[in-house]
């Protein structure tokens, strides 16, 4: 089992921090080291409409190659998309000696497309959840859990660094656990694409194009196979999957166990396999790369597909109807 960090040493952020990019991962770790005492400066790109933000939460502001200057650590926070033309043209030419460079995901570091000299730490913080969660959370009094990595450990105390940076956004009061840069960059990449957006997303799509073949009602369709997947999701998330099957019915749960395999059966499985050893093998990433080299045309394409199923024309209308009356969906 995996060793849980539950603290992290403050005082080792001795230096700013400079955070680069203020997105969803941005503006959390800027305010949460902020409110934990650690000297912040947002780097932002000339006109950022991010930098009024910024500025009234209290925050330092400047351009990207400022912020770099003089930083102890330099929180690469923007999309992987922008991140190497960015570190190549405004970060690398800065960075102080034995600055620490600081990844939330692992892309772009794993398959190369960021290469940091020696003499720096490169090291990874990468809270289990969207940005606006880690903030919440924090100001709550809670934390987010994160997973930990080093890949360049010139100092000697990178790993005992990522625990202070995590310590400051919130991570420890939830735990940490250590990892490397492939392996978050990996699991993370199969999660997306096999169980939390690709396959979560065409089993609901798969669901409801299947009840609404068979005669049902589209906005049938959609409460059964697309609204009440949170409440499920919710139930799972607070007790796993026992803790879902002992709340929902008995019928539910016995459709669950006899047949759910039916569903996600070794074909699936094999499917599975599959991506992860494209993701593995770094074919996923070649595509990607290519992709956003392109300037992402096939996902515009995808993009523009996706938004004319009637799976999203119906959704619209049933969602503003649910916020209009405060309705509540049944349980399973």
């Amino acid at each position: 089992m995996a060793t849980i960090y539950r603290e992290g040493n403050l005082d080792l952020l001795t230096g700013k921090v400079a955070v680069i990019g203020y997105g969803s991962q941005g503006h959390a770790h800027a305010l949460n080291l902020h409110d934990s005492g650690v000297e912040v400066e947002v780097g932002l790109r000339e006109g950022s409409p991010s930098r009024a933000a910024a500025e009234e939460a209290g925050l330092r502001t400047a351009s990207v190659a400022d912020a770099v200057r003089g930083a102890q650590i330099v929180s690469l926070l923007l999309p992987d998309q922008v991140q190497p033309r960015v570190y190549a043209e405004q970060v690398a030419p800065h960075l102080e000696p034995g600055a620490a460079l600081l990844f939330a995901h692992g892309f772009n570091v794993h398959y190369g497309r960021i290469a940091p000299p020696e003499g720096h730490d490169v090291i990874m913080v990468a809270p289990k959840g969207p940005g606006h969660i880690v903030r919440r959370l924090f100001e709550e009094g809670y934390g987010t859990p994160a997973i930990v990595a080093v890949a360049q450990d010139a100092s000697g105390g990178a790993f005992d660094l990522a625990l202070a940076y995590g310590a400051g956004i919130g991570a420890a009061r939830a735990g940490m656990i250590e990892t490397t840069f492939a392996e978050e960059t990996e699991t993370d990449l199969f999660g997306e694409q096999a169980v939390l957006c690709g396959g979560v997303t065409e089993l609901i799509r798969a669901g409801f194009e299947t009840l609404v073949e068979a005669g049902y009602q589209p906005e049938i369709a959609y409460y059964e196979c697309l609204h009440e997947l949170k409440l499920i999701v919710d139930l799972i998330w607070e007790g796993g999957l026992s803790g879902m099957r002992y709340s929902v019915s008995d019928t539910a749960e016995y459709g669950d166990l006899t047949r759910g395999p039916r569903v996600i059966d070794a074909h699936v499985r094999e499917t599975m396999r599959a991506l992860l050893d494209d993701i593995r093998s770094g074919a996923f990433a070649r595509e990607w790369i290519a992709e956003m080299e392109a300037g992402e045309p096939n996902l515009d394409r995808l993009r523009r597909e996706a938004s004319q199923q009637l799976l999203e024309q119906v959704g619209p209308e049933l969602r503003a109807l649910m916020r209009r009356e405060g309705a509540e969906a049944p349980t399973a």
